[in-house]
């Protein structure tokens, strides 16, 4: 089976992140997966050794699309985001006999709107995909919507993982003190958190993802970081991302793709949520903490760090860390009862879909 996904990068870790996340599963499964992307290059550190079976194609690239459309049309067209996929191919997939599934796989949120509009379907009307129809397929926590992205063999995976090997492996001096992994924006608590952890008598190690979280910790760090350790990490492959999430006791994660890894790492975490500017997401984050079952402490850090709340946060102590991790993992153990993402892609397909294109 060929599958095409289509991605326009407005936040390469996010919807790049998904839609490479998604054609590495297809592969994995045996199908045949091609990436559209009109800025690849954030997989040169997301994913530097590329994954067989998945191929891209540099969406920017006139020769390159002209290429793509010499090759046979794709069985499934997969539609990220609302990014409306390159018309030519469109018009090749509208053009061939039989069904043809076209997906417009739509952002995560816990919202109950979205259990009522997955997989309802929009006809085309107008265009090169004029009498074909989308249908919607939204991420999600309950039984109800598309799921999440889970590999097969994830958690056998952590399960199997030694920390203090993977620490070691990158020069990370750990020493049994408190781990804390941070993937963010610039969130203004950040000051109020690095002076709590520099100031209180147990130590904290900090391991900082690069680029704007860098800068930001730079930026907000006291003069005195006391009990404080930080280590700025270079940028991370998908997987070893995945372990960072793993090795630490408190993840700091941001926007869509690192939030379901956080979640499976079944660790204790803190989401900063996409802004917008109306404050949609305030709500957003509300129903995803219904969702998780977040302990009140929890709920004020995560209202604190998106600026939800002017109320200064709290860095958590022991007793409140082994609240939340009980949290994090009833809520892990709730997600695996659920049919993965690509699982209910692939149930989705109707009749006769395996058949070949010619």
């Amino acid at each position: 089976m060929r599958w095409d996904i289509f991605c326009k990068v407005i936040d390469n870790h996010g919807d790049l992140g998904v839609c490479w996340r998604l054609a590495v599963q297809l592969a994995q499964a045996g199908e045949s997966a091609r990436l559209w992307v009109d800025d690849a290059s954030a997989l040169a550190w997301m994913a530097p050794h590329g994954h067989a079976g998945v191929s891209l194609v540099d969406w920017s690239d006139p020769a390159a699309i002209e290429a793509a459309l010499r090759e046979p049309a794709p069985h499934v067209l997969i539609e990220a985001f609302g990014c409306d996929p390159e018309p030519a191919l469109v018009a090749r997939f509208a053009a061939r006999d039989g069904a043809r599934p076209w997906f417009n796989l739509e952002y995560l949120s816990a919202e109950k709107y979205v259990e009522g509009l997955h997989g309802l379907p929009s006809p085309v009307f107008h265009g090169p995909g004029a009498g074909l129809t989308k249908r919607f397929f939204y991420p999600g926590f309950t039984p109800a919507t598309g799921g999440l992205l889970r590999e097969p063999d994830l958690l056998q995976r952590q399960s199997r993982f030694d920390r203090a090997a993977w620490l070691s492996a990158r020069g990370i001096a750990w020493r049994g003190e408190r781990l804390v992994s941070l993937f963010c924006y610039e969130p203004q608590a950040l000051g109020s958190l690095l002076a709590q952890w520099a100031a209180r008598a147990e130590p904290t190690r900090l391991l900082v993802t690069a680029g704007r979280p860098a800068a930001a910790v730079r930026a907000a760090l006291p003069a005195d970081t006391g009990a404080l350790s930080i280590d700025y990490l270079p940028p991370l492959p998908q997987v070893a991302f995945d372990e960072l999430l793993w090795s630490c006791d408190l993840n700091f994660v941001r926007g869509e793709d690192s939030l379901v890894r956080a979640l499976w790492a079944g660790a204790p975490f803190v989401w900063q949520i996409y802004p917008q500017h109306d404050d949609a997401h305030h709500d957003k984050l509300e129903a995803f903490l219904d969702t998780a079952g977040a302990p009140d402490s929890l709920r004020r850090l995560h209202a604190a760090w998106n600026g939800v709340s002017a109320q200064a946060p709290r860095a958590p102590d022991a007793a409140t860390l082994a609240d939340w991790t009980v949290a994090a993992r009833r809520a892990r153990e709730k997600l695996r009862q659920q049919q993965d993402l690509l699982s209910q892609l692939r149930t989705c397909l109707p009749p006769g879909i395996h058949a070949p294109v010619m």
